[in-house]
């Protein structure tokens, strides 16, 4: 297939048009719940009152906005795909978003002076200090920019463009992006994993740190485990990028109605049941000459030891306490010995090489 047809193939399964709307007619589509800001986002995603009123700010100065991307299910009703923080400020400044679970309104927002208009400061959009009734008027009859992404589409494209979107500039971690993905694709999914994560074991096995936690580096290890777990060798040797790899398997699980949750969930809380015998140092990188973990958290190790363990899980769970942590204090120095380890693992080795090894390479240390 040459580029034309590439194109050609591509272009048809995405179906879109535009379309501007006022902001006044985006609030009566929200308030008939005929445009749907998914609650979750509105958590993972929140504007600070700095930003919140140099956006109201734009608007009163008519500075043009980027377009909003909104997906038609088929029901005729708009998902937000990309503008979340924009109509979430917009709602609340309105005095018009609530929370989708108990259906109660939000605090209308309280606005803080900005670089042009420093009048702003304590300003509400109808409560106690109010903009002025031509300003108010003003800013209903402001017009947004929206892109539908039509029922027709290809369902995967809402997630592609969100990806596009959230992926270049913007300083948000991959598993950030993918939350987002997977609270569009299956919510339910998305809380499974969230529960996994915080998976009392699990935590203290992985000490992360602030910034880690706040990148959801700790999901984007559940993530990996169970990717990297239910993945073909072939898989895991072709893939171009680890992130879109991650992302498209996890998705892939989520509107999978076939796939396992239970017994993953119990082979997942018996690993690191079995795990945490050792504790917080278990995938601390190894220090060779002091004979002990000293180091910062490895992925690598992470990697060989979660796939090796979880390979011969039984036999782990068979061995009493004392000496399951023996046992895996004797291994997992061996793992950092090993040639196989260190040669596809560290600085320069590139992910397909490291990844499509690590299960192999830990099933043989950590068999007993």
């Amino acid at each position: 297939m040459n580029l034309e047809h590439e194109v050609d193939e591509n272009r048809r399964s995405i179906r879109s048009d535009g379309y501007q709307m006022s902001i006044g007619e985006v609030a009566n589509l929200y308030r008939d719940g005929e445009i749907i800001i998914r609650p979750e986002f509105q958590r993972l995603f929140r504007w600070t009152i700095e930003q919140q009123s140099r956006l109201v700010e734009s608007i009163l100065l008519d500075i043009p906005l980027p377009t909003i991307f909104v997906a038609q299910r088929e029901d005729g009703v708009w998902e937000v795909v990309d503008g979340l923080q924009r109509l979430s400020t917009i709602l609340q400044f309105m005095g018009e978003l609530r929370d989708a679970g108990t259906g109660e309104l939000h605090e209308p927002s309280q606005l803080v002076k900005t670089k042009y208009l420093p009048s702003l400061e304590g300003a509400t959009y109808s409560g106690p200090n109010p903009i002025p009734a031509s300003l108010r008027i003003g800013f209903k009859r402001a017009r947004l920019d929206f892109r539908i992404l039509l029922k027709e589409s290809d369902e995967a494209v809402k997630y592609e463009v969100f990806d596009r979107l959230n992926s270049g500039g913007t300083p948000t971690s991959p598993q950030e992006v993918r939350t987002a993905q997977l609270l569009m694709a299956n919510p339910e999914f998305y809380g499974w994993l969230d529960s996994l994560r915080k998976f009392e074991s699990f935590e203290e096995c992985v000490p992360l740190t602030e910034r880690q936690l706040a990148e959801q580096y700790d999901l984007e290890l559940v993530v990996r485990f169970l990717v990297f777990r239910n993945s073909t060798e072939s898989e895991l040797r072709s893939f171009a990028d680890v992130d879109g790899f991650l992302t498209d398997k996890i998705l892939g699980f989520a509107v999978n109605r076939d796939f396992p949750m239970t017994s993953e969930e119990v082979s997942f809380k018996d690993l690191f049941r079995v795990l945490n015998t050792v504790g917080p140092e278990i995938f601390r990188r190894f220090d060779r000459v002091r004979g002990k973990a000293s180091g910062a958290f490895s992925v690598s190790a992470f990697e060989g030891i979660t796939l090796g363990v979880a390979a011969h899980i039984n036999d782990w769970l068979a061995l009493e306490a004392g000496k399951r942590d023996e046992e895996l204090r004797k291994r997992i120095p061996l793992l950092w010995l090993d040639t196989d380890f260190t040669r596809n693992s560290g600085a320069g080795v590139r992910a397909t090489q490291r990844i499509s090894r690590m299960g192999a390479i830990g099933a043989r240390i950590f068999a007993l």
